[in-house]
């Protein structure tokens, strides 16, 4: 095919082929004006003689596995209007700064530049002004840039697209962006840009995209952003922004994806948010909003996610809300919220997530229309919620209908006979305590509840038969304190039934501390306590049963099998119940141990962290403690295993260490690593100069096309983890701000 010097025009993409592009394909088709071999699994370097195509107008080699430097050659193409390298494993050649895009300015008629997702390092260089004003669109995201924006950059004024996403740039927002009013998307999500957000980007009337989620932005949200009527995706998640939601946000009605969450942004939310008609996302989390839900947000008819979780609304949940037909999933958890569920949103048809939990509600829960799918956790930590649908077993509602609540006139000999049947009650009452403390001196285990729950109490003779008297065929796992086995009740129940070992030193502390700190405590992430049970020689507690084991067991056994997203959707779980944990709680909960085989599945792989027999509890503002009691050797943070010293960041370093070993499938106590080497240090070796060594083969193997996606990816949740497991607790990030990660990370893999 290379033989034909006639050629003008190849197009080989989303195949499966392999070997390299050969070294004079430049020399042997010099007519050739569309090179497309995108998508697929070439190897090598660019031919530095694809220079000598001087008709070349497309050269698109994007994912692929092309290594090695970006010719700099290539800036001798005149006529070249597309350029697409991402995806590769290329270089810049020169590290100190982007010599490519020196070498591209002579390129006068390039419109596009595609160099994402390279590992090219260096600075954006000044020279990026030289440039042409043809440019259109400038893709350098995820390419390990540093240092600032250059202001030169305001220079390209003809740009409609700028992607910087997910690099190191730090610095302010550039004055000199000022000039780029030309603009349709923005994306400088995934750095680290301060300052406050500057007015004048009210001025790029052809803005559809606004991305700068995960910076430094503080300060106000400018009023004028609702000028930007082209808008129709707006994400300034995890910043710093302070000020309260501008009404004039309401102008931009054809938005459809808001997204201001975990920021500090206060105040009432503004009745103009109903005027969003043609949203279908939006994400008012984890910020300060006060004062009650908008009755407008019944307008929003369109809106298929919106979640106002993490703010301390009060009042009611509006009736208003049933007219949110298309609503799929609905998040008013941890606020301020009173008064009852509205019956109406049972027409909410397409309802699939619900969550009210961590208010104030009270009264019936709707019994019918999605709420026949939800979950218990959906309305706990509730004040006196009642009724609902069978599989939630809250206690009946009492009967208040008028029939029922009439008084009757008592005869006069009721006056006479109440209190004779009072004391006979009493009498029967007392006997009956006496008895059973009787009972229970003759070593007969009474089972005593843990938190309200919604199962009987389970007597201890009912556990002993429902593990086939504590026998080797019904173990699960075995661990330092006790034995956990699998239960079959007689009605057919399947539970897990952990048994402490009293003869090890610590059982009795460690059971206490489970009871201690599972007794306050429900998340849909955490394994559920069904109840306890005790005596003086008997300790034991009754668990929700996870039928696919440990995550230990998922990694290291031929037998089973999780995919990347698999793993990744267990690490959010994870992170998720540790931030419910440290942050989500009155006192700080600490679990100091954890590791894979306390991470448990249930029968949809969803992630439950379990064992908390050396869990600590941060009381007031306490933000460290002293323990003489160590964890799982391999995963305990340097200043606990030296010092005893136990606070939030201990658990960070352990879910580093998690990360690590859930993606490199290595353990850290494996025999390749030595006192000199730990894992943690292996994995900061191998980002260095990213090796697939780093990731578990058995994901990218065999290769397909998720493959580069897969491994970039990973890279990137290494580099997270690393900053999890920093020697410092006081500099490694906050379990909050690695759980935004993870899900910005997911974001990216499913838009590939």
């Amino acid at each position: 095919m290379f033989n034909i010097s006639a050629m003008t025009y190849i197009r080989l993409t989303l195949n499966n082929l392999s070997g390299s592009l050969p070294p004079s394909i430049g020399h042997i088709l010099p007519n050739l004006e569309t090179l497309n071999v995108a998508h697929n699994h070439l190897t090598g370097v660019i031919p530095d003689s694809i220079s000598n195509m001087t008709k070349l107008v497309i050269l698109e080699l994007s994912l692929n596995h092309f290594t090695g430097s970006i010719p700099r050659s290539l800036g001798s193409l005149n006529v070249l209007e597309t350029l697409d390298v991402g995806s590769n494993q290329l270089t810049t050649g020169y590290p100190q700064e982007m010599s490519i895009i020196s070498s591209l300015v002579n390129c006068e008629s390039l419109r596009v530049m595609i160099l994402a997702h390279n590992p090219i390092k260096g600075i954006l260089p000044r020279t990026i002004a030289n440039f042409s004003n043809s440019l259109k669109k400038f893709i350098t995201s995820t390419c390990e840039l540093e240092g600032s924006i250059p202001p030169e950059i305001g220079n390209l004024t003809g740009l409609t697209d700028l992607d910087l996403s997910s690099n190191y740039l730090t610095g302010q927002f550039p004055l000199a962006f000022e000039g780029l009013s030309n603009l349709e998307a923005l994306d400088l999500q995934n750095n680290g840009i301060l300052g406050s957000l500057p007015p004048y980007l009210c001025n790029f009337r052809s803005l559809t995209l606004l991305n700068l989620t995960e910076n430094k932005f503080s300060g106000q949200l400018p009023d004028c952003f609702g000028n930007m009527t082209s808008l129709r995706k707006l994400y300034l998640s995890s910043n710093r922004l302070n000020s309260t939601m501008p009404a004039g946000l309401g102008n931009l009605k054809d938005l459809l994806y808001l997204d201001v969450h975990s920021n500090a942004l206060g105040g009432y939310l503004p009745q103009e948010i109903g005027n969003l008609k043609a949203a279908i996302s939006i994400d008012l989390s984890g910020n300060k909003f006060s004062g009650n839900i908008p009755t407008t947000v019944g307008n929003l008819q369109n809106l298929i996610n919106f979640s106002l979780a993490h703010n301390e609304i009060q009042g009611s949940i509006p009736e208003i809300a049933r007219k949110m037909v298309n609503l799929e999933s609905l998040d008013l958890s941890q606020n301020n919220l009173t008064g009852e569920i509205p019956a109406s949103l049972v027409s909410l048809l397409q309802l699939k997530h619900f969550n009210v939990s961590f208010n104030h509600l009270h009264g019936k829960i709707p019994a019918n229309g999605s709420f026949l799918n939800f979950t218990i956790e959906s309305f706990m930590f509730n004040e006196a919620l009642c009724g609902g649908p069978p599989q939630l077993r809250f206690p009946p509602c009492p009967n208040n209908s008028p029939k029922a609540s009439r008084t009757k006139k008592f005869p006069r000999v009721a006056y006479i006979l109440l209190p004779i049947a009072f004391t006979v009650f009493t009498v029967i009452i007392i006997v009956s305590v006496l008895i059973m403390t009787r009972r229970g001196n003759r070593n007969r285990a009474q089972t005593n509840p843990l938190p309200p729950s919604t199962h009987e109490r389970i007597p201890y003779y009912d556990l002993v038969h429902a593990t086939n008297d504590f026998g080797e065929s019904n173990l699960i796992a075995s661990g330092s304190y006790g034995s956990v086995y699998k239960g079959v009740l007689r009605d057919g129940s399947i539970l897990a039934i952990k048994v402490f070992n009293l003869q090890v030193e610590g059982a009795f502390k460690s059971f206490d501390a489970e009871c201690e700190v599972l007794r306050n405590i429900r998340h849909r992430n955490l394994v559920k306590v069904i109840s306890s049970c005790s005596n003086h020689d008997f300790r034991a507690l009754v668990l929700e049963h996870m039928p696919n084991g440990s995550l230990e067991r998922w990694l290291y056994s031929h037998n089973y099998f999780l995919d990347f997203l698999q793993r990744l959707n267990i690490m959010i779980d994870v992170a998720t119940a540790l931030d419910y944990l440290h942050h989500g709680y009155s006192s700080s909960i600490v679990h100091c141990d954890l590791k894979p085989s306390n991470v448990l599945l249930d029968q949809n792989l969803t992630g439950h962290v379990g064992d908390f027999g050396i869990a600590k509890l941060l009381s007031g503002g306490e933000s460290k403690a002293i323990t003489n009691t160590l964890a799982t050797i391999g995963y305990i943070a340097p200043e606990y295993g030296s010092e005893g010293k136990v606070s939030r960041g201990c658990d960070v370093y352990s879910f580093g260490i998690l990360l690590m070993e859930t993606f490199s499938r290595k353990k850290p106590t494996d025999e390749m690593f030595t006192e000199d080497c730990a894992l943690k240090d292996w994995v900061r070796h191998l980002l260095q100069n990213p090796e697939l060594d780093l990731v578990d083969h058995n994901l990218v193997t065999p290769p397909d096309e998720n493959s580069i996606t897969i491994v970039q990816c990973i890279f990137k949740v290494m580099g997270m983890a690393v900053t999890c497991t920093v020697e410092s607790p006081e500099e490694r990030i906050d379990i909050k701000d690695a759980l935004n990660e993870l899900r910005n990370i997911k974001v990216q893999f499913l838009s590939k």
